[in-house]
């Protein structure tokens, strides 16, 4: 098996509301749009995929329950730490719940954390070290 992913997929309450922050928020633009899945192309081999409750159970099985935060973040990297504020902020604009401010990090980095309408975590990160610039378009 080659070491890649090709699809990230996120089970969502409400297909609508979540196109109405990725796509009309954002300004990400959808690769497939269904009513009950929404595609957006994450990067040139990866897919971001967010289903409907029900249409995620009747493939996969059922969605546990669980309190608190969802054990899954998704990052978005970018080349300098005043990017980390425009984005987390251009984020909140488009209604995401701001996690926390910004913050240096023990690990020399500066990342920040928004929620989407489902509550799931993205973190903003200017990584300087080679991995995080090896991930920079």
């Amino acid at each position: 098996m080659d070491q890649r992913i090709s699809f990230v997929t996120l089970a969502v309450a409400d297909v609508a509301a979540t196109r109405a922050f990725y796509v009309d928020g954002l300004g990400w633009e959808p690769s497939f749009e269904d009513g009950d899945v929404l595609m957006l192309r994450a990067g040139e081999h990866l897919m971001l995929s967010l289903w409907s409750r029900a249409g995620f159970e009747g493939e996969v099985g059922p969605i546990a329950a669980y309190d608190g935060v969802a054990p899954i973040t998704l990052a978005h990297n970018v080349p300098t730490p005043e990017d980390v504020d425009r984005v987390l902020a251009e984020a909140v604009a488009a209604g995401a719940d701001e996690v926390g401010p910004a913050l240096e990090r023990d690990w020399g980095g500066y990342t920040g954390y928004f929620a989407d309408p489902d509550g799931f975590r993205w973190e903003v990160a200017y990584n300087p070290g080679p991995i995080g610039a090896s991930l920079l378009p």
